[in-house]
Parts: C-alpha cells; sequence; structure tokens
C-alpha cells in the first residue's frame, strides 16, 4: 500500500471516529462545557455575594485578640443547632476576614446520585474576636455545588460519575486531536482560507455554521486539550500518576510521609490543641493567605489521618503555591514543615491542576480564557450536530431519488 493511500485511510477512520463520537457523547460534552463556563468565576462571585459574610469589619483588631477555636465551634454549633460534628476550619491570616467552619459527612452507604452522596455540606462564617454567626451557605445545594456536581458528576454519585464524565473527556480529547487533523489542509493556498471566517459565507448559515465549528473548533483545540486533560486528572489515577512521572522527570512515586505520625496518646488532646497549632503555622508562614485544620471529630465516613497536616495556602484565589505542616494531632508538636520551595516539579504541577483547570494560573485573563474556550467547546457538538444533520437530509434525498 502506498504511503498516499495509508493517509487516505487514516484520515477517513478518523473521520468516522470524529463523528460517532461526537453523536455518542455531545450531548455530555455540551453540559460539562457549559457548567464549566459557569463555574469557572464561582470565587469572584461568591466573594461579591458573600462580602458581609467574609468581612466582619470589626474595629480596632489590633487592640483585641480572637476567641479560641474551640470556643467559636461551640458559638457555630449553638447557632446551626447541626446534630453533626464540625469537620474543618478556615483561618484566614488577614484578620479583617471571617472564620469559616465546614459540616461535611458523606453517606457511609452506597448511593447513586448527589444529593444522597453527601448528608451536608454547609459553611459558617463567623466574626473570630466576637462569636457572631455572620452567615450560613448551604454549599452542596447552593447554586455552584450543583453546578460541580454536574460538571464533575453529572449529579451521580462521584464514584459512578466521575467515570462516566472522566471516560467522556478523554473521549473527547481524542476528538479535539482528530478535528485538527481533519481541518489541517493539504497546502498553504487551503490553510490561508481555514483560519478566518470568508466573507462569501457570512450569508449562507449552513457554510457560517460549518465555518464556526471548524475555525473556532481549531483555535480552542489547543487550550480545550489542556482543559480536558486537568479536567480528565480528578476521575483517573493513571492521569495523575502520568503528569507526576513526566513533570518530575521519571519519579513513579509520591514522596512518602507517614512516618510523620502522631504517637501521643489523645489523654494529651486537649480545647486548645488546634489553637496551639494555629500558632506555629501562623509564626512559620505570616504572608500566606489562610490555613485549614481538621477538628478532628469522628465521622459517618472512615475518616483518620495518622499523618495529620496543614494545607497551607499562599495566595488567595490560586493553590499552585502551598505548604504543608505536619502535626502530632494530640500533642500539637511539629512534626515537619515542608515549604513549596523544597517540592519537586511534578507535586508542583500537580498542585497547580486546578488553578490550570479554570485559567486561575494566568490570573484573571486565563480565567477569561478558559471560559471562552468551554463555551466554544459547548458550540462544538450543537455545531457539529447540524452538520451532520444537513448531510444526512441531503444523504435520504438522494436516496429517495435513486430509488
Amino acid at each position: 500500500m502506498t504511503l498516499p493511500n495509508r493517509k487516505k485511510i487514516f484520515k477517513q477512520w478518523v473521520r468516522k471516529f470524529h463523528l460517532w463520537a461526537g453523536l455518542g457523547i455531545g450531548s455530555i460534552i455540551f453540559i460539562i462545557s457549559v457548567t464549566g463556563c459557569l463555574y469557572v468565576f464561582k470565587d469572584e462571585i461568591q466573594d461579591i455575594l458573600r462580602k458581609d459574610a467574609m468581612f466582619h469589619n470589626e474595629p480596632d483588631i489590633d487592640k483585641k485578640q480572637v476567641l479560641p477555636i474551640h470556643i467559636l465551634e461551640k458559638k457555630v454549633n449553638e447557632y446551626t443547632q447541626e446534630k453533626y460534628p464540625v469537620h474543618w476550619v478556615n483561618i484566614p491570616i488577614d484578620r479583617n476576614e471571617s472564620y469559616r467552619f465546614y459540616y461535611y459527612e458523606k453517606n457511609p452507604e452506597t448511593t447513586w446520585n448527589y444529593f444522597d452522596e453527601f448528608i451536608i455540606y454547609k459553611s459558617v462564617y463567623i466574626n473570630p474576636y466576637t462569636g457572631e454567626v455572620l452567615g450560613i451557605y448551604d454549599e452542596k445545594n447552593g447554586f455552584f455545588g450543583v453546578v460541580l456536581g454536574i460538571h464533575f458528576s453529572l449529579l451521580l454519585s462521584r464514584p459512578i460519575g466521575s467515570w462516566v464524565v472522566g471516560i467522556t473527556t478523554l473521549l473527547f480529547i481524542g476528538m479535539l486531536i482528530s478535528g485538527i487533523i481533519i481541518w489541517w489542509p493539504k497546502n498553504k493556498k487551503a490553510r490561508k482560507q481555514r483560519f478566518w471566517f470568508p466573507k462569501k459565507n457570512l450569508k449562507n448559515w449552513k457554510k457560517f455554521n460549518y465555518d464556526l465549528h471548524n475555525i473556532l473548533g481549531f483555535y480552542a483545540s489547543f487550550v480545550g486539550i489542556i482543559i480536558a486533560i486537568t479536567g480528565s486528572f480528578y476521575a483517573f489515577f493513571f492521569v495523575r500518576a502520568l503528569i507526576y512521572l513526566v513533570f518530575s522527570g521519571g519519579l513513579t512515586q509520591y514522596p512518602d510521609f507517614s512516618e510523620y505520625k502522631t504517637t501521643s496518646p489523645k489523654t494529651e488532646r486537649t480545647e486548645i490543641t488546634p489553637d496551639k497549632i494555629a500558632t506555629q503555622v501562623e509564626k512559620l508562614y505570616p504572608e500566606a493567605y489562610g490555613y485549614s485544620i481538621d477538628l478532628g471529630h469522628e465521622h459517618l465516613d472512615e475518616h483518620s489521618h495518622p499523618a495529620f497536616s496543614i494545607y497551607i495556602q499562599q495566595k488567595k484565589g490560586v493553590y499552585y503555591i502551598n505548604n504543608e505542616v505536619f502535626f502530632d494531632e494530640n500533642s500539637g508538636e511539629m512534626l515537619y514543615n515542608r515549604p513549596h520551595k523544597e517540592k519537586n516539579f511534578g507535586e508542583k504541577v500537580i498542585a497547580a491542576n486546578y488553578d490550570i483547570h479554570v485559567g486561575a494560573i494566568l490570573g484573571l485573563g486565563g480565567k477569561i480564557l478558559a471560559f471562552l474556550v468551554s463555551l466554544i467547546c459547548a458550540s462544538l457538538p450543537v455545531t457539529g450536530f447540524m452538520i451532520w444533520w444537513q448531510r444526512h437530509k441531503k444523504r435520504k434525498k438522494r436516496l429517495r431519488i435513486i430509488e
């Protein structure tokens, strides 16, 4: 078989894959892409909507002390009257912001949908100086919680839905690559005509739709592939392992810190243990944005952490720079400090995955780019189906004439 024939056959197979994959998963791609668009600016929108809860506006805070964490937790429980224990607290180092306590319980029984999988997921904003509760938000049933549930698992339980979304995303990566192959022109002359909309096609909606699919699809494909790969990261371990392997320089195992264990007895844990941990974290990282402390209560799902670590977010709104400190959960003794700069490049890329996925790694401009690319990706199944439907109708019409 000659080389031109091989190329022709290869391109035919690519076209078939692109067509049938698009018809099979187009509706799911549309849903994932639209919800991705909606979620990109979640932080910016919530910062506006929750401004009065996020900032307590307490006067003269330089002359005041924040209340101990266990006192704040008690005030939160008294206010909410929830039967479940608080799971963790987010503490901003900028004391102008409120503390955020979270109730989070997953159903230990097997469920098939998002709403049954999470029993409770609520955040409570509280003034750390007075203990006044400033706002309670249902993260599970709130707008962005549901949007994320659709985006991540189509509102199925995560073990099921993440696989459905993950497989669809991998097929979509193949579709984007196959689309580039199909689009790629044979010569320079043809290439010039495919980079922008020909004026003669603007008045013909069928040709214009064809150009929309091909031209916008081409420009969006390269960023779309990155967004899709970083999305499949959450569904499949092999994607995470492969990313780490590539960017760590060939390492196959993630650094192990299981040696830093809680060894002191539970009797050493007191009400002020979380405050003792918090004091040490803030002394180590006074320039960070904030950190989270698991409050160590028993929960419905399996909840154990022999290596008790505190995650420190260096900058607001992004997660690619973070530090980690290991503590004895009962005594509050610091066991090991691991700043961001000590991590290998593979770990840094893994930590940056979310920021890359939503474009936050490039700031507001990156988020706008991610939004536009996601919007184009949502349009591709629609414009692609319209192209197929027109051709399908023409084919049926020819068959009728022949008959």
